[in-house]
């Protein structure tokens, strides 16, 4: 098949997906992927978003024969090389001479499809397929320096040409992804991958993705959605900066205006407008995205995870409640957190506080592990849970205020005065309980302290800064 016009249908399939269309978006692709490398592509990669929502241990294996065949097929269009050109290549990446139109979208194709495979090899928790997936990571990161390196010899006489665009904005995609998630990692562990021929470049990253967006090119909604994470949820999450929420309006505004149903649009624009503060509208658009489509319920579940918190910043712990319990019987990300989440919701509730015992006992035995790692947010909420189950049982004081800082919803809520009034109002009143407990429990110092520190937190997003360091304070004096 064309390279141009398997590209065309590529383009038509992304139309679907981004309309809801996600089964008519396979099936236009499903008769071409075993001939060509796009289709075979665009089908693993909707099928490998699908296991990733799902947890589902057939749509894993589904996703994961997919993605083989995938790699078979993009192996065919790729250049072909002896033995000795072989072990060049694991050495010192692929010779950028002689390439023609059809082999460096092969090796652009071959790069992601390998990066997804990857990804869906850590969903097995043995430390075998953790090594294995770093080593289709780098192997990946080797191809896109290689595509990079391609782009930068090709003649002008290539680049002209319809499908260079397409390629371009692969690459951009793929070294922009590279370096910015890279340049998230700890300085020690990004030293160690830049010794291993990693990028880290936060400022590359950015450059790279934001002109891809910026491309007419099939992965230009890549790159967007890449920014938009790295936007609305990993500076959020992280706390490694203020997200630059012009931006995100600005990446999404075309997408918007040509799917105004679309439910990724719809999601980032809830999540745009929880992050300003606008809880209202966040949750009619959140709303709105559960309605609009029925076929990828997982989709529902990412509302279900913001209207908790949105309604939960609002102290509308009922309403809260609704969503963790949804999450807790339909999704299986992280059933340690969602069960930790909804038992902490219902300590809100003084009239269904002693359900909430219940639900913290079953956290520790819900847990999962990646390489024989805790994840640790669920780490996190079982060592909390603990003891509620110890020899001495003591309730936590504000659960769900405590599980909002770990999210580092404070910086959301933060910016509603008077929201965060009634936060600080409900830190105050168990504050007061503590002090006047007759009975401490052994855990009464650690209570007070984080109700300090979330008390200080109140203050500080109030602009009371004294009343705020005062608070900090009385923590580390502790």
């Amino acid at each position: 098949m064309e390279l141009e016009s398997a590209l065309k249908d590529c383009s038509c399939a992304l139309q679907l997906f981004l309309n809801n269309r996600f089964a008519d978006a396979l099936a236009l692709l499903r008769p071409r992927k075993s001939e060509s490398m796009y289709h075979a592509m665009g089908y693993s990669s909707i099928l490998v978003m699908q296991a990733a929502m799902t947890f589902e241990p057939k749509d894993i294996d589904t996703a994961t024969t997919s993605l083989r065949e995938s790699l078979q097929t993009c192996q065919r269009f790729r250049k072909k090389s002896g033995f000795m050109e072989t072990i060049a290549t694991f050495w010192y990446g692929q010779p950028t001479e002689n390439f023609t139109e059809e082999q460096i979208h092969a090796e652009l194709c071959y790069a992601e499809v390998l990066l997804q495979k990857a990804a869906l090899t850590f969903l097995d928790e043995s430390l075998i397929s953790f090594i294995k997936g770093g080593m289709k990571i780098r192997h990946s990161y080797q191809i896109y320096k290689d595509c990079q390196d391609l782009s930068n010899v090709l003649e002008d006489s290539e680049k002209q040409k319809s499908t260079y665009v397409h390629f371009k904005g692969g690459v951009n995609m793929g070294i922009g992804s590279f370096n910015l998630m890279l340049s998230l990692l700890p300085s020690r562990v990004l030293r160690l991958m830049e010794f291993l021929g990693f990028s880290g470049d936060r400022e590359l990253g950015l450059s790279e993705l934001r002109e891809g967006a910026a491309s007419d090119s099939l992965r230009s909604i890549l790159s967007t959605l890449t920014l938009l994470m790295f936007h609305l949820y990993i500076t959020v999450i992280l706390g490694t900066g203020e997200p630059n929420l012009a931006e995100a309006e600005s990446l999404l505004k075309p997408y918007v205006e040509k799917f105004p149903n679309g439910a990724l649009m719809l999601f980032y624009t809830a999540r745009i407008a929880l992050l300003k503060g606008d809880f209202t509208f966040a949750q009619e658009n959140f709303l709105a995205c559960i309605a609009a489509q029925e076929e990828w319920r997982q989709i529902h579940h990412l509302c279900y995870w913001e209207l908790m918190w949105a309604y939960s910043f609002e102290l509308r712990w009922k309403e809260a409640y609704r969503y963790a319990d949804l999450l807790c019987k339909e999704n299986k990300w992280s059933q340690a957190v969602y069960a930790f989440q909804k038992a902490a919701i219902l300590s809100m509730l003084p009239e269904k506080e002693a359900m909430a015992w219940g639900r913290m006992w079953q956290v520790d035995g819900l847990r999962m592990r990646i390489a024989g790692k805790s994840i640790p947010t669920e780490k996190f909420a079982a060592k909390k849970a603990q003891r509620y189950s110890s020899a001495t049982p003591a309730k936590l004081p504000v659960p769900a205020l405590e599980m909002m800082y770990v999210w580092n919803g404070f910086t959301v809520v933060g910016k509603r005065p008077s929201l965060t009034q009634n936060i600080l109002a409900t830190l105050e009143e168990a504050d007061e309980e503590l002090k006047n407990d007759p009975n401490p429990t052994e855990y009464h110092l650690d209570d007070r302290c984080v109700i300090q520190l979330l008390k200080g937190l109140c203050f500080r997003h109030l602009g009371c800064l004294v009343q705020a360091e005062d608070c900090f304070n009385h923590v580390i004096a502790r």
